[in-house]
């Protein structure tokens, strides 16, 4: 039988179902590496600003952009240039907000739209960690473990990625977003609810995410797999570009600080997998977004490995 992509219903974890919501959540990050929750405790009235303004401002500031270059694209494209491998059906732009903003630094992003902005990544922000204590629960660690894991001498990384996939004649030439795994921590999406795209790979295929209306979409990244020791997955996942109708995506990542050193929890590793030296390695977070940058687009097997060779250093106390 067909198993249904997770939906979690965050009230549920108040009341006498907690037991099947955490049961659910424990399957999710196992089993799928994404799962959507509701009742996440962000208001509708917020949310609904958030898409107003972000399609208002492609439409007013990137649309034109887009259109040239998607022109170009596809004129490589149709002349015979492989243009899937190497580009991305995408516009693009990036907010950080920890360790320090750059929001008030974005060209073209008028007072309202920053101020908006500011408040919904503190709300994720909030429910980020509400979820991380979660985690901790479900694998057995001291509540705070995973947000003091992340910590580096200036706290989490934090930032969010705004995306727009524009409809795209030939979806058969290039894809939205190619497929990958993300690097950090844990993601937090705010996807458009009427065009789909999102797919993840689950038992080598292709699933989609389904866009359901006020759901925020979580999904594990590399940072977690390694801390949780393989028991939690970060998966490949991808955007399909649509002939019809353009995607928003508000995809929020929250990650170790650069100076972070990940390494799998040691309650999380059996002695079954030390003796086989199937523990994951211990690394600085920077020296792993350096490799990851250049093989975003490969799989993570190889990069886990290479990080095995690279020195740690002394942690100062």
């Amino acid at each position: 039988m067909e198993s249904k992509f997770p939906i979690i219903n965050m009230e549920k974890l108040e009341g006498e179902e907690r037991a099947q919501a955490m049961e659910l959540l424990r399957d999710a990050c196992e089993n799928w590496g994404f799962f959507e929750i509701l009742n996440h405790g962000i208001t509708r009235e917020q949310m609904d600003e958030v898409e107003r303004l972000t399609k208002g401002h492609y439409r007013k500031c990137r649309e034109q952009r887009f259109k040239e270059f998607a022109n170009k694209a596809l004129e490589d494209g149709t002349n015979g240039v492989n243009i899937s491998g190497n580009l991305d059906w995408e516009s693009t732009f990036f907010l950080r907000h920890l360790p320090v903003s750059n929001i008030s630094e974005v060209s073209d992003l008028d007072d309202h739209y920053r101020k908006v902005m500011k408040e919904f990544a503190v709300e994720l922000e909030k429910l980020a960690e509400r979820l991380l204590d979660l985690l901790c629960e479900n694998l057995g660690l001291e509540k705070g473990y995973l947000k003091k894991a992340f910590c580096g001498s200036n706290g989490p990384t934090f930032g969010t990625k705004v995306s727009s996939y524009p409809p795209c004649p030939r979806p058969d030439l290039i894809k939205g977003l190619r497929a990958h795994t993300d690097a950090g921590g844990l993601v937090l999406l705010f996807q458009d609810d009427r065009v789909s795209g999102l797919q993840l790979l689950k038992d080598d295929e292709w699933v989609d995410v389904p866009p359901t209306p006020y759901s925020i979409v979580i999904n594990i990244g590399d940072q977690l797999e390694v801390i949780t020791n393989g028991r939690y997955k970060s998966v490949m996942h991808r955007v399909v570009a649509q002939t019809d109708g353009n995607r928003m995506s508000i995809a929020s990542f929250y990650n170790p600080g650069s100076d972070a050193v990940i390494f799998p929890a040691p309650n999380l590793v059996e002695k079954a997998a030390e003796e086989k030296n199937e523990v994951y390695p211990k690394f600085v977070f920077e020296d792993y977004m350096n490799l990851y940058v250049r093989q975003k687009f490969e799989a993570k097997e190889p990069r886990f490995a290479a990080m095995k060779a690279v020195p740690v250093p002394p942690i100062a106390t």
